[in-house]
């Protein structure tokens, strides 16, 4: 039987949400499976991954197929990587205590590298609201003096007119 690891569709319309599943290359997409070994959610910046990697090593090395998309998830968790560095194990390359220490060498890398990229989105934002904040201010101060003048203007036609009367009185008077 030929075996395909593929994500099976699921969420609502316009929100996947993917589950990443071992089937029978000649199954339906989100029919039957043998068996499910993550999900994947492109929703969140970055996109979530929850894989079972043992699982997915296991399948992967028994000879599953994985779709194109599946490929790029299971290279990014380091899946292939770990496949890779026990075939050198095998070959006598290496040991098992030199594999793990290059392949948590290699997460650790990633992690800082998502963690960097997540600051990296934290502090756009905070620049975005920073200067969506000074150009509210600056439209508020503009909108204060447009006000203020009108005031003014209002103010010095009122006295204009205040003291035009006066001087109609007193020209009366006169």
């Amino acid at each position: 039987m030929a075996t395909k690891i593929r994500l099976q569709r699921g969420g609502r319309k316009g929100y996947a949400f993917y589950s990443v599943v071992i089937a029978d290359s000649r199954a339906p997409r989100d029919g039957r499976f043998i068996e499910k070994l993550g999900t994947y959610n492109p929703n969140t910046n970055p996109a979530t991954v929850d894989i079972n990697f043992e699982r997915a090593l296991y399948w992967v090395e028994c000879g599953a197929q994985p779709t194109d998309t599946v490929r790029n998830i299971l290279s990014k968790e380091g899946v292939y990587l770990m496949k890779h560095l026990k075939g050198g194990v095998k070959k006598g390359a290496f040991d098992e205590a030199a594999v793990q220490q290059k392949f948590d060498a290699w997460k650790q890398a990633k992690v800082n590298g998502i963690d960097a990229a997540k600051a990296a989105i934290a502090k756009a934002k905070e620049a975005a609201k920073a200067t969506q904040l000074a150009a509210e201010k600056a439209q508020n101060e503009a909108k204060a003096k447009a006000v203020a003048e009108k005031k003014a203007a209002a103010v010095a036609a009122q006295a204009e007119a205040a003291a035009e009367e006066t001087e109609t009185t007193e020209a009366a008077e006169a």
